[in-house]
């Protein structure tokens, strides 16, 4: 493998924030993405972004249409260091969970998954009932890795990009990359009040 990839997946779920912040990152990291997005994700970009499909879609390295099953991302041959799907919508988590896959997003899933290749999912739901927790541990079992875009406040973020920011740097770190932006406990924020503030360990008495 000459470069390394990241096959990126942008379901219909809300949060399409994070799926176009995944892709300038990993193009700042200069790390291959390789796009596929559903027709819901496309519809949901228009509704809670500026941009247009085509213009995320020139983010990525490589764009691939959603029915093609047949591209380079559908076999397990095409090396790449795993999945982030962000946002990952119920309804593509189930399909994922059942191996019955009938677009290029799910089977993109389904061959990280059988190679033994991280697949993150970002999923975007609240609240969850019984079902969705259920598949949600099917795929646990499966080795998916469920990462919900939850907000980091130990990082003390100051806007909603920084917010966005850490959600998807912490995605990344699960696929081995490590994001300029992240900001971790106990290193970057040693500067912050939280480290300068610290109770030295001989004086914490909780």
């Amino acid at each position: 493998m000459s470069a390394q990839r990241i096959i990126v997946g942008i379901s219909g779920a809300s949060g399409v924030v994070y799926g176009i912040r995944l892709l300038e990152l990993l193009r700042e990291m200069d790390i291959e993405s390789h796009l596929v997005m559903s027709r819901a994700g496309e519809m949901t970009i228009g509704y809670e972004s500026d941009l247009k499909p085509a213009q995320v879609a020139k983010l990525a390295h490589t764009k691939y249409n959603f029915a093609d099953v047949g591209a380079a991302i559908a076999s397990g041959s095409f090396k790449t260091l795993g999945m982030i799907i962000a946002p990952c919508s119920v309804r593509t988590m189930s399909e994922i969970a059942t191996g019955v896959t009938s677009s290029l997003l799910t089977r993109a899933a389904d061959v990280v998954l059988k190679e033994r290749r991280p697949l993150v999912l970002m999923v975007r739901e609240t609240p969850f009932h019984l079902g969705h927790l259920r598949t949600m541990t099917q795929l646990a079992e499966m080795g998916a890795i469920i990462a919900p875009p939850l907000p980091a406040f130990y990082a003390e973020p100051q806007s909603v990009s920084e917010l966005i920011d850490q959600s998807v740097a912490r995605a990344l770190d699960l696929v081995g990359l490590d994001a300029p932006v992240a900001k971790r406990w106990g290193e970057d924020l040693q500067g912050g009040h939280r480290r300068a503030n610290a109770i030295p360990a001989d004086e914490d008495d909780s």
